[in-house]
């Protein structure tokens, strides 16, 4: 019966050996700086945007010029862009665009418009990106979810076979809005509000 008690005794930590265990993981915690405030986060965003080189050494009459080339990175690639690249850049736009007019001629189906507006969204957003965007492997285009998501809200609204003219016209409308929305984030950089 002893020896039970002196187990039981031998198993339970000691006060000082608990004590020495909590300060040794104690050295290995971090301590987190609280966030910022949403709004600060925002205006400092919206700030490093308009004045994206206040902090460097750049002179000042640069500073448009890194100011333009941040908003169209074309104007710094675009320099560096040599002929030689041009047939295969070519050859690639010429593939996506055979893949692009049957979908996105489908898209405008699924979206109840006619099939024009569906090649009108295979084409302009694709130029727009060649200006503003800055990744080189991506493709830019119409999409079957947000098709889909356009003529099941705008249904509820509008019937597209009994007024089709109001439909186009809530279409455009709705569209219109999110591309606005859309660049205001890309210009400002708003990804952070979706955080």
């Amino acid at each position: 019966m002893e020896s039970q008690q002196l187990d039981v005794n031998a198993a339970a930590p000691a006060p000082a050996a608990a004590a020495t265990g909590r300060s040794e993981r104690a050295k290995w915690l971090l301590t987190c700086p609280d966030p910022p405030a949403p709004w600060h986060e925002l205006f400092t965003s919206i700030k490093d945007t308009v004045l994206p080189h206040a902090k460097t050494k750049h002179p000042r009459p640069n500073r448009p010029l890194l100011f333009l080339q941040g908003l169209f990175p074309i104007l710094k690639w675009g320099r560096n862009y040599k002929a030689t690249k041009f047939k295969n850049d070519l050859l690639a736009g010429l593939t996506l665009a055979s893949l692009c007019i049957p979908q996105s001629i489908g898209y405008a189906n699924l979206a109840k418009v006619d099939p024009q507006y569906g090649l009108y969204t295979s084409v302009v957003p694709p130029l727009v990106y060649a200006v503003m965007g800055s990744s080189r492997e991506i493709a830019i285009g119409p999409v079957a979810v947000v098709s889909l998501l356009l003529s099941a809200m705008i249904s509820k609204v509008v019937d597209p076979s009994a007024d089709p003219a109001t439909y186009l016209r809530t279409v455009f409308t709705v569209t219109f809005f999110t591309g606005s929305f859309q660049a205001l984030f890309g210009l400002f950089r708003l990804i952070i509000v979706l955080d």
